[in-house]
């Protein structure tokens, strides 16, 4: 095989685990206790998953509030983390630059340059990249997960489902709180704080909040020592909000984030159960990505008109830089320093009239624009040789949206709505004649029934889109076209026993086409050479059901804790064979398993000057398989269950406390791909099996203050 044949598939494989040495696709709990600023008076959470403040009990989609206090006593620091108590959500990570995220089987991607099938959103902005999932949590009064497609309301992207992070808004009163915590074990640190009040009272309001974090990780590196997996966050978000009359109000928002940790820290093993903390890597890879936002919100009540305008417009930059061991191995071969720019630009106003006391409707434009810039400038060691690489993508979205929401008595609504999409992409790296383009259709319908104030059921039929993509030259398939998923989906909410026991439940259906699965090596069209590719895999069909549940037993003692399962198989590898010339080795969904769980108890005494709150709970995930092309049999990765339990002294205005995570040291996989992805693209000798292993057991403590 000539050097330059060699040089071309190792690249490509660089391209397979996730950076391409160029860019050349699209990027893009149980019920808790309520938080002041969003409950209502009764104590029920307040959400806005369609886009209008409602109780968390009466909303038709299956969703999950996760609070304040639950992702701080839960030590999540970063949307991926919330994964851990929510049903049926997955969210698997190998670096700070992206993440593998699906609900209920849909929308997992291997590679960031494919959109994510799972949008997030921040105070309801859109989030184009997966990386954002690894973002720090500042501030934060609720991050709400909606499973099932969301298109109607909330746009392009959102077929799994989509995750909307609520910031704490600014107060007309004089408060703040710190926070921090720290374990031993891996130098694990957290450190932040807010405060807010008023400038002009019932004018102009602000709020400034900040976070750091830091942990030095559990994956050492024996070749050339430290650690491989460290994370670092650093965080600043400020907002005002301007209240200039009665009926409108106008707020600015800015952040800045820098999110640098471990990149790709694999570990060099013999298979899916060989849980290794070690590795031999020639750099200790990072990737660092840089944020800024700034975002602006009106609100006015035309109450002529008996309608609410909104108008949002949104800037987001995320800067990149990645230096990493490109083959994952003792042998030094290959290396690379890469860059990046993305830049998105939002804009959307809303009109939300009141026509009757029956009828309402919620009507829609949205219009957004990225531009993505990637370079790659890999070094290939024995031939002392640099291979560089530029890539520019730009997407733009145009869409209109409506929604009617008829309730013609107090116990029934019939929502009826639909958002059309017309997306376009240009990139370098394919040819003009196979750009990107598409106009798609996202319908949605929910019949809601209350049959009495605890208790509802709801019904609903819904279509997702997420948008397609290019391939570089040579490809055999140019462009991937968009996937979609038909979702039907039965649920209910009820409570019980004067309210103390609160239960969602939902069974649904998928039928999941031109999935967007793992992405491929496969000869050039244009050489000898290999050449990384994403495509349309084929069809999935999956069902399933999720319940949460809250008990309060006694005044003291509650339980709480949610259940996913999941049925989702490929149904017909039909595109992913006519690409590559050959089957996945399972008709299972990479790295999703057909059960997750969290399940705990918080017991709370009272004191003298306050309480004493215990809390145990085990989050776990069934048997799923890891990335592989071997057809002597797919690799599963072993079901595990982690127990994280705290001890806390509350008062009004102090916490304090001690915390573990993992307590039981238990050892699993997060991500893992075998010797058969490598082998495509390197030298058999530098082909292995290859892991990143979870967190190991913390125990800490922590401490807040609020005044």
């Amino acid at each position: 095989m000539s050097g330059r044949h060699y040089l071309h598939c190792l690249l490509s494989g660089a391209a397979l685990i996730g950076v391409s040495p160029v860019a050349h696709a699209q990027s893009t709990a149980a019920p808790q206790a309520a938080q002041e600023g969003n409950a209502d008076q009764s104590g029920q959470i307040i959400v806005t998953a369609r886009r209008r403040e409602e109780r968390l009990s009466d909303v038709p989609i299956s969703v999950t509030a996760v609070t304040a206090d639950t992702l701080r006593d839960q030590q999540a620091n970063n949307v991926r983390d919330v994964a851990r108590i929510t049903p049926s959500l997955n969210i698997d990570s190998d670096s700070p630059t992206r993440a593998f995220i699906s609900i209920r089987g849909i929308g997992t991607t291997l590679s960031d340059s494919v959109q994510p099938g799972v949008g997030i959103f921040v105070d309801g902005i859109y989030q184009p990249a997966t990386s954002f999932f690894n973002s720090p949590l500042v501030d934060v009064e609720r991050v709400e997960v909606l499973r099932g497609p969301q298109g109607t309301l909330f746009g392009n992207n959102t077929l799994g489902g989509a995750i909307n992070v609520v910031t704490r808004q600014p107060t007309n009163e004089f408060q703040g709180r710190v926070d921090g915590s720290y374990a031993p074990q891996d130098e694990f640190q957290s450190l932040s704080g807010s405060i807010s009040g008023p400038i002009i009272n019932d004018v102009l309001q602000f709020r400034v909040g900040a976070a750091f974090h830091k942990q030095d990780g559990f994956i050492k590196n024996t070749l050339i020592g430290g650690n491989i997996n460290p994370a670092r966050q650093t965080s600043v978000n400020g907002t005002l909000r301007f209240l200039p009359a009665n009926w409108a109000t106008i707020t600015i928002n800015s952040s800045y984030d820098e999110v640098k940790g471990g990149f790709f820290p694999y570990n060099q093993v013999n298979g899916p159960e060989d849980y290794q903390y070690t590795t031999q890597q020639n750099v200790n890879s990072l990737g660092t990505d840089r944020y800024f936002a700034l975002n602006g919100k009106g609100e006015f009540d035309i109450d002529a008109l008996k309608t609410k305008l909104t108008l949002i417009a949104s800037y987001n930059l995320r800067k990149r830089e990645v230096v990493w061991d490109v083959d994952l191995g003792p042998t030094d071969f290959l290396r690379s320093h890469d860059f990046g720019r993305l830049r998105t630009i939002n804009f959307e106003g809303r009109f939300e009239t009141q026509w009757s006391d029956t009828v309402s409707t919620l009507i829609g434009l949205f219009y957004s624009e990225y531009k993505d810039r990637s370079e790659t400038n890999t070094f290939i060691v024995p031939a002392n040789l640099l291979a560089p690489g530029v890539a520019f993508t730009t997407n733009r979205n145009k869409a209109v949206f409506a929604t009617i929401f008829w309730k013609p008595t107090e116990r029934f609504e019939l929502a009826v709505g639909a958002r059309y999409d017309d997306q376009s992409l240009q990139s370098s790296q394919a040819f003009t004649s196979a750009a990107y383009k598409a106009q798609e259709w996202q319908p949605r319908v929910t019949a809601t029934l209350h049959w009495t104030p605890d208790f509802m059921t709801y019904a609903s039929v819904s279509r997702g889109v997420r948008g397609g993509g290019q391939n570089p030259p040579g490809s055999p398939n140019l462009i991937y076209r968009n996937d979609s998923v038909w979702t039907y989906e039965l649920g209910t909410k009820f409570s019980a026993l004067d309210r103390r026991l609160t239960v969602s439940a939902d069974i649904f259906y998928n039928d999941y086409k031109n999935y967007i699965g793992v992405n491929a090596i496969v000869p050039s069209t244009l050489s000898s050479a290999a050449i990384a590719v994403n495509l349309n895999t084929g069809d999935v069909s999956s069902y399933g059901a999720e319940i949460e549940a809250n008990f309060r037993v006694t005044r003291n003692l509650r339980l709480y804790g949610n259940l996913g399962l999941l049925h989702a198989r490929t149904t017909d590898m039909s595109g992913f064979i006519a690409v590559t010339g050959f089957p996945l080795p399972t008709d299972k969904i990479l790295y999703t398993a057909d059960w997750t769980g969290n399940a705990g108890a918080s017991y709370e005494t009272p004191l003298a000057s306050g309480s004493l709150v215990l809390d145990a709970n085990v989050s776990a995930k069934g048997r799923r398989p890891g990335f592989s092309y071997s057809q002597a049999g797919p690799t599963f990765l072993a079901p595990y269950y982690v127990t994280n339990a705290s001890v806390t002294y509350k008062t009004e205005h102090v916490e304090i406390g001690l915390f573990a995570t993992n307590l039981f040291n238990e050892k699993y996989y997060v991500t893992y791909f075998d010797k058969s992805i490598l082998g495509t693209a390197l030298p058999p000798s530098l082909a292995y099996n290859t892991g990143v292993t979870g967190d190991r057991r913390r125990i800490g403590v922590r401490a807040s203050l609020k005044f």
